[in-house]
């Protein structure tokens, strides 16, 4: 630990193998230097301002005074951290070994047929990253092996592969790498056939590939290199320098971003402009990559759609004059909405999220009542049926259908307690065919086992919250078992209800677990969302604590087994209810927790700013100003006992920077008033998304298990 830091020690309940209080684990206390900030004639004062680095600091090859400040500070939190869950290191080491062990390690994905090859991805024995392999036609056919990403991550602290994608003559391959975890990605390009590699290399891209049908020109995305805003688009054509790409569309709204991708037809180049309220598509004909764009409806404020094609009509799903989203079509030759003709009706209880189309049938997701419906109409007789589905809580979403002429839909069913299934549906017959469902080894897991549940919680103001729950058979309700609740209630984003292998660790020690389907999600359509951002951001907020609440009232749990979880934006979360009412909770875990949002929000330097003001709003404007600073997590740290936490970051983290985790611990432990655990992980090679590899990552959640079990007396 570095010395620089003022040091305090804490409650002797986390001493380690010590027998007097001088010999107690101390925790680093960062430094302070004030810095005010005035906004609308109101000044806050940020002790830990200096905590922020650049990119350049970052990445330079010998760190400055401040940047080796920082350096030191973050090291000091994670030695402190070490120390603290040093009693804990056989049990985080037994859950690592218990995790790894369930998961078939050589384990194949369900081969998916995309023009007359059959793709997929295939693990050995031991390695954290996969082959990715095709066969020609058939199962019979010899393997090629595309990427082998084993080999490629080598000597990489993080690696990851973004897109991968075939020209249509199969024979070229693109492909793109992450080495950082910033989400910035190298595009590189191999010869499937000579299997030689090409010199050409497009750096700094989103990590999107779209061919076009000539097989030499490929579409990518670039980024705005400070901000990392999707904001224009490039045409490459392979075998010349990318110094040499045409910038074909540049996005100079800074609250848009775009991507380019190509309709399942094959037929149709799209460019997509989006943020929160409003899109905007151009379309080009995939055969012609040098041609014109055209606009397919000028953007509009509060109109949404997205585009897909089939003979000779798009089909659009959209929001105009539906909250809910209705399907509409168009002749390719007259995309304006004026030409919009409807194709299903907006509906106020049924959210359309997305289509399918196929030759013979068109495939729609709906959501009702919080749920997946997954819609069959068969385009020539319009005859239309329902996939039946049968737990309380699940997750229902169709995948890998790239071709038009067939009858089966792919499809993928998870349950809390049914694991990851693929299914081949014919939608004449009606018959199901189970492909593959995901292997749980270790020979303890049956279904029958476990118990879930989807109840309705009554929010202050009446609304109706579902909440999905999981446990293993025997479990107590008498107010003395522990519950982990999580959420995440922000964009839009459902938070299905889904199995995981992992989280049996934590139910076979007696935990439940619970999803809150809070506002800000879209479970129970548009309405659910929009009341749960902007100027009712808080009713996320309050409708986390009311499922508590309700948890301890009906006796699954009581505040002293109470724990929460949440990640990013339910990292934010985590960090208001910790404020709001830090009794109810005996822990709590904030994942990279986006808790300092009035100075963040004010800085469009900052990557994912500028597009996020329909979310949050813009404090420019005094009124969401105030309002943010009302529940801004770092903002509202007072002198109070706070719950048990843990707070985890990444120093490459581009979407919530490491700083603002950082910041938020070290004014809590200047604050608070008492004297529970309080600790960081900050993993120094990786971002947003932790670390990189399929077991890497588990070392991580067992600490975060280990926790949780520490503080409930939990030992092996």
């Amino acid at each position: 630990m570095n010395m620089k830091y003022k040091l305090v020690p804490i409650a002797a309940l986390f001493i380690v193998g010590c027998s007097t209080t001088s010999d107690m684990i101390k925790a680093p206390v960062a430094k302070k230097v004030e810095k005010k900030i005035s906004t609308h004639g109101d000044t806050r004062v940020d002790n830990y301002f200096w905590m922020r680095l650049s990119d350049e600091q970052k990445e330079a090859a010998t760190p400055d005074a401040q940047t080796q400040d920082v350096l030191d500070y973050l090291n000091a939190e994670n030695d402190y951290l070490k120390a603290v869950m040093k009693p804990t290191e056989e049990l985080q080491e037994t859950l690592y070994n218990e995790i790894v062990g369930r998961i078939k390690q050589d384990d194949q994905s369900v081969p998916v047929m995309v023009n007359e090859y059959l793709y997929y991805t295939r693990y050995e024995e031991g390695q954290d990253y996969p082959l990715s392999c095709r066969k020609f036609r058939g199962e019979d056919g010899d393997e090629e092996i595309l990427l082998n990403q084993p080999e490629m991550a080598k000597g990489h602290n993080y690696f990851a592969v973004g897109d991968q994608e075939v020209s249509e003559n199969n024979q070229l391959l693109a492909y793109s790498v992450d080495f950082v975890s910033r989400r910035q990605y190298t595009i590189r390009f191999t010869n499937l056939k000579t299997g030689e590699a090409y010199d050409d290399e497009i750096k700094n891209t989103t990590g999107g590939i779209t061919w076009a049908n000539d097989n030499k020109t490929v579409f990518y995305t670039k980024q705005d290199e400070a901000t990392l805003r999707s904001n224009q688009i490039f045409k490459h054509v392979l075998g010349t320098p990318s110094k040499q790409d045409v910038l074909v569309f540049e996005e100079k709204d800074e609250t848009f971003s775009c991507g380019v991708y190509k309709t399942k037809s094959r037929n149709f180049l799209m460019i997509s402009s989006y943020q929160t309220l409003s899109t905007e598509y151009q379309f080009l004909d995939a055969n012609k990559p040098d041609g014109s764009w055209a606009v397919f409806q000028p953007r509009e404020r509060n109109l949404e759609y997205s585009v897909d094609h089939f003979e000779d009509n798009f089909y659009i799903t959209t929001n105009l004059n539906a909250k809910n989203f209705r399907l509409m079509k168009t002749p390719v030759g007259k995309t304006e909405k004026s030409n919009w003709t409807e194709v299903i009706a907006h509906r106020d209880d049924v959210y359309l999220e997305g289509i399918d189309i196929f030759k013979n049938q068109l495939v729609v997701t709906e959501r009702k009542n919080g749920l997946i419906d997954l819609r069959i109409i068969n385009w020539a007789d319009k005859s239309e049926h329902y996939i039946e589905f049968n737990d309380p809580a699940y997750t229902a979403y169709t995948f890998s259908n790239p071709e038009f002429d067939t009858d089966i839909l792919r499809f993928g069913y998870t349950s809390l307690t049914t694991p990851q299934t693929t299914y081949d549906y014919n939608m004449n017959t009606r018959d199901k065919e189970l492909l593959k469902q995901q292997e749980v080894l270790g020979g303890k897991f049956s279904p029958e086992n476990y118990t879930s549940e989807r109840i309705m919680v009554t929010g202050r103001d009446g609304a109706q919250i579902p909440v999905s729950i999981v446990y293993k058979k025997g479990f107590k309700r008498d107010g003395t078992s522990p519950i982990l609740l999580y959420a995440y209630g922000s964009y839009g984003y459902s938070m299905d209800p889904t199995f995981s292998s992992i989280r049996l660790s934590l139910l076979d020690r007696g935990f439940a677990f619970a999803i809150a389907h809070i506002r800000g999600g879209q479970e129970m359509g548009r309405d659910w969302y929009e009341n749960g951002k902007l100027i009712k951001k808080k009713n996320t907020f309050n409708d986390f604590i009311d499922c508590g609440k309700y948890l301890v009232e009906n006796k699954y749990t009581s505040t002293e087994h109470l724990y929460a979880q949440g990640g990013s934006a339910g990292g934010l979360l985590m960090g208001a209810i910790v404020n709001m009412e830090p009794t109810l909770w005996h822990g709590v875990i904030a994942q990279v927790p986006f808790v300092d949002v009035v100075s963040t929000m004010l800085d469009e330097t900052i990557p994912l700013t500028t597009g996020e003001f329909d979310e949050w709003g813009n404090p420019k404007d005094k009124v969401y100003y105030d309002y943010m600073k009302s529940y801004s997590p770092y903002d509202n740290i007072e002198k109070k006992a706070y719950p048990n936490l843990l707070i985890t970051t990444g120093y490459w983290d581009s979407q919530v920077q490491y700083w603002e985790p950082a910041k938020w611990i070290a004014k809590l432990r200047d604050l608070r008033t008492n004297d529970k655990m309080l600790m960081m992980s900050c993993n120094m090679d990786v971002g947003h998304g932790g670390a990189s590899g399929r077991f890497k990552r588990y070392k991580e959640v067992a600490m975060e298990y280990a926790f949780l079990l520490y503080l409930e007396g939990i030992t092996k």
